[in-house]
């Protein structure tokens, strides 16, 4: 099953040099996740081949501009194209009180639905349930309400072993109980236990999306143990100061927490606009998680 996370923007609070704000797409067995969605998104989608008529999922992990102010535009472009399937919008209330004033004073009536999840910072809450995924909030710790957003895929059924249910000729009828792992019984009443008969689905993945946020260990429980944590890691840690003052988190720091929560790689972002290079960012971090790597537009990483 596909399971993989395109970078669309990676800058902070500005665009800067090569880096667009925050935004990527996730593909979860050809589903499409927009997570967050900063200026300049649209244009991203369309050097890289991302098509908006395949999302049908747009999570915003809080209402600072560089993570929702390529939003309305891309709400408009998708209703001037025609879009009529519903559209499912995961965000902070607010957003939507955003969204109704700037459709009333263009006088817009979007022909799709555009049905809203609310995000609360109280605690970890499911949010999307469906045959592919489970979708909880995270809840961070930055100047304002902010949501990360954990990612983990379903159990697939058992595999049948085909050789062995040509060999006792298995009726059809019964496949649906071997994958769900029953035992079979023969006309005999031998029974064949479902480990004999099938075997195991690959173990389900897992994707942790850490936007903005200060170093809180209040969130490591959570994400421990995924397959990809991304992270911000907005400054060198030489500003540490600075990252506590504006609730952000230095590269050591993300470095750190991806060791805490043995997570198998990592993916640094939301890097500030006054570093025109990453090499040092990404030194950083590797020198307490080696298994780091920068978030890099256009770039896609297949989580495994």
């Amino acid at each position: 099953m596909t399971f993989e996370v395109t970078i669309l923007g990676s800058s902070s609070a500005t665009p800067i040099f090569n880096r667009n704000p925050t935004s990527q797409v996730l593909n979860i067995n050809e589903r499409l996740y927009l997570i967050d969605c900063g200026e300049g998104t649209q244009q991203q989608m369309l050097r890289y081949d991302i098509k908006a008529s395949r999302i049908d999922h747009i999570l915003i992990s809080h209402l600072h501009g560089d993570h929702y102010l390529g939003l309305v535009g891309l709400l408009s472009s998708m209703h001037l194209n025609g879009r009529k399937k519903p559209l499912v919008l995961i965000c902070p209330a607010p957003l939507k009180e955003i969204i109704d004033l700037q459709l009333r004073y263009s006088d817009t009536e979007l022909q799709f639905t555009l049905n809203y999840i609310f995000t609360s910072t109280d605690k970890p809450e499911v949010v999307v349930v469906n045959n592919d995924v489970i979708i909880e909030t995270i809840p961070l710790d930055h100047r304002i309400a902010c949501t990360g957003f954990l990612f983990r895929e379903k159990k697939r059924l058992r595999k049948l072993i085909k050789e062995k249910i040509e060999e006792l000729n298995i009726s059809v009828a019964y496949y649906s109980i071997l994958k769900k792992g029953g035992d079979y019984t023969d006309e005999n009443g031998k029974v064949y236990k479902n480990e004999e008969l099938t075997i195991d689905s690959a173990v389900p993945k897992s994707y942790a999306y850490c936007s903005d946020t200060m170093y809180n260990e209040s969130y490591f429980e959570q994400i421990s143990n995924v397959n990809l944590l991304y992270h911000e890691a907005t400054f060198l840690h030489d500003m540490l100061d600075r990252a506590v003052i504006t609730h952000h988190t230095t590269a050591v720091q993300a470095g750190e927490i991806a060791s805490k929560t043995n997570v198998r790689k990592l993916l640094i972002g939301h890097f500030s606009a006054r570093y025109r290079t990453l090499d040092e960012l990404l030194y950083e971090a590797q020198s307490v998680f080696p298994h780091t790597e920068l978030a890099i537009e256009g770039k896609t990483f297949v989580i495994e």
